[in-house]
């Protein structure tokens, strides 16, 4: 076991590669969840590689999975309980991260065997948003309950060919906390969130399109998916008339993943002082 003193000392580092499984759970914040409500918690997980770069900085990559959902009908808001939309999307995430730990961290050390950590980076993801048709009849041959890609529709108002892209990125950040079961294997307590760049995860972003119009160009159930559910509001007027607010364009979406993971460390820990051998 290297000491605690040989490692400060010493002036030890630990470098090499970590890597390992996380699960957990995925939350989304955005127009259909402007409160930013935990309530509609998801599976996640992914596979992390972590190499450390001494006892304070390392790099990271990881590959991960998520699902996301809201419901207007879980607001309070009345404007959001009236306008009565629904989504759900899977999230593919690839992401680069830096880490910084707040304490010195090696893997083996009897007293500098846990940090706190922060870390931030880019990643790029893949979403796909869908709603279930509610209507009580048959659509465009969608049947009732079904769920139907958003995109594809325009429900506000997109010319074809000029959707949205699925695939974009975002700006990932939060913290940690690490700690060694012994000198091979770890264990990882992650929060982390991704401010996108874009505002369509929920395919909600800006007003509503002239439905006549969308419908002759997409057909009924385009016309539905964007405002055929929405409720008489309190001034007894329908939303869904074209021009009006849908989302709020000013704002980017979120999605966030919290989960702990199981990694096993591949590098050693090298004392200068003490001779080219690894201590353990």
């Amino acid at each position: 076991m290297l000491m605690a003193s040989q490692t400060v000392f010493g002036q030890a580092q630990m470098r090499g590669w970590e890597l390992g499984p996380w699960a957990g759970v995925s939350y989304y914040f955005g127009d259909l969840n402007t409160n930013y409500r935990l309530d509609r918690p998801n599976a996640a997980g992914g596979i992390m590689a972590r190499y450390n770069f001494n006892e304070r900085l390392s790099f990271s990559l990881s590959g991960n999975y998520g699902k996301i959902e809201a419901y207007d009908t879980d607001s309070r808001n009345a404007f959001e309980l009236n306008r009565n939309l629904s989504f759900e999307s899977e999230i593919w995430d690839a992401s680069a991260l830096f880490e910084f730990n707040f304490l010195p961290y090696f893997h083996g050390s009897r007293d500098y065997f846990f940090t706190p950590y922060l870390f931030g980076g880019l990643s790029v993801f893949n979403f796909n948003p869908m709603a279930e048709y509610t209507g009580t009849t048959p659509l465009d041959g969608v049947q009732p309950g079904e769920l139907v890609e958003l995109r594809p529709l325009g429900t506000e108002g997109q010319f074809k060919g000029e959707e949205y892209f699925t695939v974009t990125a975002a700006l990932t950040y939060g913290m940690g906390f690490k700690w060694d079961l012994n000198y091979d294997w770890s264990m990882n307590i992650h929060i982390g969130a991704r401010s996108t760049y874009t505002d369509y995860l929920d395919d909600v972003s800006g007003v509503y399109p002239d439905l006549s119009d969308l419908e002759k160009d997409r057909g009924a159930l385009a016309a539905y998916m964007s405002s055929g559910t929405a409720l008489d509001n309190d001034g007894g007027s329908v939303l869904g008339l074209s021009g009006r607010q849908r989302g709020d364009s000013n704002e980017r979406d979120i999605y966030l993943f919290a989960g702990i993971g199981l990694l096993y460390y591949f590098g050693d820990v090298r004392c200068p002082n003490y001779g080219s051998g690894t201590r353990r």
